[in-house]
């Protein structure tokens, strides 16, 4: 077995800084279930044969994910709000086990030189279970992961502890009779190799967003979009990390504050958050600053993800007084849908490309909640062109009072930025 490390959370707000309950060995499956390979089938009755022992792990207990019910009737994509919110719910109990034991073997390197985790791996796979179990109809997933890395020699051990992890999480869970083989691990994770596209239905998904953060034991989301016909029709952000009540200093206390946050939103339905512990949803909307000098910004924590030297010239031109809120992930999105923040902005360094499920479920969360998405020239998102979402420079994020200011202050800013360049 891999070995373990604790991991120790640097602030009070993460989930993680609560009292922890005690921790118990992981019980025997209560009957055997199938395994499965390579496809998901509905629980059928097991025999009464003695079940293998699971691998063994501590943890903190988590609410059982409830079954899709029927929501209010007028959203045509009822069902499948239902199904997103329980697949997250699932891949979040998987994902906060797994920040309080980090395994070491289990981290990688991808290309774009962000780490990867084993939750990484397990979070898209509960996502894809649940959506191929609620949802009927074709399935067509558009994700992050693939299974190449663990394809190769050497991934045996890393590909044992997905596997544990997997089948662990669907039996504290309880929803689903199913258990994965190690190829039925592999075969799933390739799941999500939709190329996406304007025809069609396509679920797009980010496992794990903000890898980093989550190593850090910061924020982080479980990020699930519907891309129908072209358009982004509903988003649920899973948000482990971060408090229900608003943020105005991440880094702060949290003391006597809830932890975990489900936001959601469907087209023409607004947007709503609740607790990942199944607290009723609570309608959301963009903050009514039209002011920028009283305005707050989020961007990126790591540098590396975002020019912050630009956003700093975008906010001096806007008269904004406040310092940047740095969060990882989407949770910027789900922070901005609810009012806690009135701008996002991000911009990449150049020769990056933008995926779609880095900013799919975050925008329309933000959009729903009465704010308004673009690129750098005022654009739309455009989600329904494959994998990459090719745009103009970076993204910006507020509501519609104060857009028209920040967009003047982001190209001003941008052209002395590329005067500058020019000049070297």
């Amino acid at each position: 077995m891999a070995a373990r490390v604790g991991l120790v959370l640097p602030h009070a707000l993460l989930a993680s800084s609560r009292a922890l309950t005690s921790c118990r060995a992981r019980a025997r499956l209560p009957n055997p279930p199938p395994t499965f390979p390579t496809t998901y089938h509905r629980s059928a009755s097991s025999s009464a044969a003695s079940p293998p022992r699971l691998r063994s792990r501590s943890h903190r207990a988590s609410p059982r994910v409830l079954p899709v019910r029927s929501m209010a009737s007028g959203n045509p994509y009822a069902a499948e709000l239902a199904a997103a919110k329980k697949a997250v719910t699932l891949a979040a109990r998987l994902c906060k086990t797994v920040q309080q034991d980090i395994v070491h073997s289990g981290i990688q390197s991808k290309a774009d030189k962000s780490p990867v985790t084993v939750a990484d791996y397990g979070s898209q796979i509960l996502v894809s279970l649940a959506l191929t179990m609620e949802v009927s109809g074709p399935f067509s997933l558009v994700a992050e992961e693939d299974s190449e890395e663990l394809r190769k020699d050497g991934a045996e051990e890393i590909l044992e502890e997905i596997t544990d992890l997997v089948n662990e999480t669907i039996v504290d869970d309880g929803s689903y009779n199913i258990s994965f083989s190690k190829e039925g691990i592999l075969s799933a994770i390739d799941d999500g190799k939709s190329e996406g596209g304007s025809s069609g239905r396509h679920w797009v998904l980010d496992p794990i967003d903000g890898t980093k953060g989550f190593l850090r034991g910061d924020q982080y989301a479980i990020a699930l979009a519907l891309l129908d016909e072209g358009k982004i029709v509903l988003g649920v952000l899973a948000c482990p990390n971060l408090p229900l009540s608003s943020i105005s200093n991440p880094n702060g206390s949290s003391s006597g504050n809830q932890v975990g946050a489900l936001f959601s939103a469907t087209i023409g339905c607004g947007a709503e958050v609740e607790s990942l512990d199944g607290s009723p949803p609570q309608k959301i909307g963009v903050c009514s600053i039209d002011n920028p000098v009283n305005a707050s910004f989020f961007e990126s924590y790591e540098s590396a993800h975002s020019m912050h030297d630009l956003t700093s010239s975008i906010a001096e031109k806007l008269g904004v007084l406040a310092p940047p809120v740095r969060i990882d992930s989407q949770a910027k999105y789900g922070a901005l849908a609810r009012g806690d923040g009135a701008i996002y902005l991000r911009f990449p360094h150049k020769g990056y490309r933008e995926k779609i499920w880095d900013h799919a479920a975050g925008s329309i969360v933000v959009t729903e909640a009465g704010g308004i998405v673009t690129d750098a020239a005022g654009n739309d998102l455009d989600f329904s062109q494959g994998r990459f979402l090719d745009l103009d420079t970076g993204i910006i994020a507020t509501n519609k009072q104060l857009m028209p200011s920040l967009l003047k202050a982001v190209q001003d800013a941008i052209k002395e930025k590329n005067q500058a360049a020019s000049l070297l």
